[in-house]
């Protein structure tokens, strides 16, 4: 009787994980399967040594290493500490990290964040990963909304001479649907993908340009690394008061109907945000100042910096605007 169970409970789990699973996510349970059994070969384990040191049935992991098992988080951690590997690892959607990958990862998680940074540095200028290699001239506003990244690259891609490109409004254009429509057809993920491609599209077909991004995208890895090595990074940036004053004199009204809340949420977005924002080449408070000491101070970082774009050096910057 026991025996004749086997068959049917390895039945009636594998269709209980395609019941909860896509195309996918059975594609990841695969990957999953793949990456268990080759840590556990690295590691020297057999199946039922790696049950006994997790905890978990020797049935179950089985399934997990054919694929056909959908785990949860906390098994996954147990199976990972079983083999001394980080849980991450396994989650991940990439393969098992080289071995000189993993002994960097070591040494990086002994460093302190300005060291981490400094080290980062070190190896983009060392790799040309540092936007030196650009084949063209791009300067990126990155920031939340209200810090001024309109207005000074209007007018910053007019001082230079180049396109100015919004990317929201890109996305758009491309897809032919507001943004709250693509945020409720594909969710958060899917426009963020969207945005990624309008970037690489206008790197691709513009030789330099000035790019102001939504507040989100530079939080995205994959997107920060592309906005670093393919152009100069700039993060406008502001106070909260003056980030939630400014949305308001553009007409939206929604944050006075919530003052309280409206203001905790930007400084909690602020705060989750800040470490991605903080990897830009050049960082530009624009906190009580007008626009065309904003500007002014711009023109004076990218210089500093020897930004590539034709024309920077020796323009003026004079101009007028409001904010």
């Amino acid at each position: 009787m026991r025996q004749g169970l086997k068959p049917r409970a390895k039945r009636l789990a594998k269709t209980a994980a395609k019941r909860c699973a896509g195309p996918q996510e059975e594609a990841y349970l695969r990957a999953l399967a793949r990456k268990i059994r080759e840590a556990r070969a690295q590691r020297g384990m057999t199946r039922s040594s790696l049950a006994a040191d997790s905890g978990v049935s020797l049935r179950f992991l089985a399934q997990l290493e054919s694929g056909q098992a959908n785990p949860s988080i906390l098994i996954l951690r147990r199976i990972a500490a079983a083999m001394g590997f980080p849980a991450d690892d396994l989650l991940s959607d990439q393969p098992l990290r080289p071995v000189e990958q993993r002994l960097l990862m070591q040494l990086m998680n002994r460093l302190s964040e300005p060291d981490l940074r400094a080290a980062r540095e070190l190896l983009a200028r060392h790799f040309g990963y540092d936007g030196s290699n650009v084949q063209g001239s791009y300067i990126t506003l990155i920031g939340l909304r209200g810090a001024g990244k309109t207005t000074l690259g209007h007018r910053l891609a007019k001082h230079l001479g180049v396109p100015f490109f919004e990317l929201d409004r890109e996305v758009e254009r491309e897809y032919g649907a507001t943004i709250g429509e693509i945020l409720q057809l594909h969710g958060q993920p899917g426009y963020r993908r969207f945005e990624r491609e309008a970037l690489q599209r206008v790197l691709a077909e513009h030789p330099s340009a000035v790019i102001e991004t939504g507040g989100g995208l530079a939080a995205d890895p994959q997107t920060l690394r592309l906005l670093l090595e393919g152009s100069v990074a700039v993060w406008i940036r502001a106070t909260p008061e003056e980030h939630m004053q400014r949305v308001i004199d553009q007409g939206d009204l929604r944050p006075m109907a919530r003052s309280r809340e409206a203001m905790s949420e930007l400084k909690d977005i602020l705060a989750a945000r800040e470490p991605f924002y903080r990897q830009a080449h050049l960082h530009l408070d624009t906190s009580s100042r007008t626009v065309d000491q904003s500007f002014r101070e711009l023109v004076e970082l990218l210089e500093r910096r020897a930004a590539p774009v034709a024309g920077l050096s020796g323009r003026g910057a004079s101009a007028s605007a409001d904010r």
